[in-house]
């Protein structure tokens, strides 16, 4: 099993990761190869031309919103233990949240999006937060508590620390959240990942109780992922002649 990191690669190197394989190697004086196999032996192949004599990749978890396609940049966690803070209580709680692993190309200062892919393709799934007329499109998961930022699942999700504040009048059940991951960064560690906690109150606003949420930036000694999210391709080009 592969790690994330920085890689340089000056002839051939290959990583195993769940239900994928990546293998690059040289095939001229300046130029690689990269080719990624899923378990369902579906292949991309891309050729990379490089100015120096090696190559320098940086695999990392990068937030879960490419696959199948960019749709949302919201998460939903739907707990599998629900969690009851009385009136005027607070806790902390510990949770499985996804991710999917990015590729860049690493180029001076620069880190260039080469490929990413989720090693769980069968729970990317997505539900609708709200009515249908007005709710949120999001990503969906069903999410573990769990005890401590050691406790992801390698290069299937990341674990995501949650401080909750009950401010209303009586005791109440939180059975989710959802939250917009865009803002939040995420971090890595040889196999492990983990992302910016989350501060969630339980407050009442005129006549309706609800949660607000908000993305705390993280002080770590892990690395700092990359950020990416997929865009439409390019479909048009102008092209002229003389």
């Amino acid at each position: 099993m592969s790690n994330y990191g920085i890689y340089t690669i000056d002839n051939t190197l290959e990583f195993t990761f769940p239900n994928t394989e990546i293998k690059i190697e040289r095939i001229g004086d300046h130029v690689f190869s990269y080719v990624r196999k899923d378990a369902e032996d579906n292949i991309l192949k891309k050729i990379i031309p490089v100015i120096s004599s090696d190559l320098t990749l940086e695999l990392c978890p990068i937030r879960p919103l490419n696959y199948p396609a960019y749709r949302t940049s919201h998460v939903y966690l739907d707990f599998e233990s629900p969690v009851f803070l009385s009136e005027g209580s607070a806790a902390t709680v510990f949770v499985r949240c996804p991710i999917e692993i990015g590729v860049f190309l690493v180029h001076g200062k620069h880190k260039d999006s080469l490929d990413w892919f989720t090693c769980d393709p069968i729970n990317s799934r997505f539900c609708l937060y709200g009515s249908p007329e007005s709710g949120t499109l999001c990503k969906y998961t069903n999410s573990e508590i769990v005890e401590s930022y050691d406790d992801s699942i390698p290069f299937i999700n990341a674990v995501l620390k949650i401080d909750i504040k009950n401010t209303l009048d009586r005791g109440f059940t939180i059975t989710k959240i959802v939250f917009p991951i865009i803002g939040n960064s995420l971090y890595y560690k040889n196999s492990k990942a983990t992302i910016d906690p989350l501060s969630a109150t339980l407050k009442k606003k005129l006549t309706l109780e609800i949660i607000d949420v908000d993305a705390v930036p993280m002080q770590t000694d892990w690395a700092k992922s990359p950020t990416y999210e997929q865009t439409e391709a390019i479909r048009h080009m102008d092209m002229g002649v003389d």
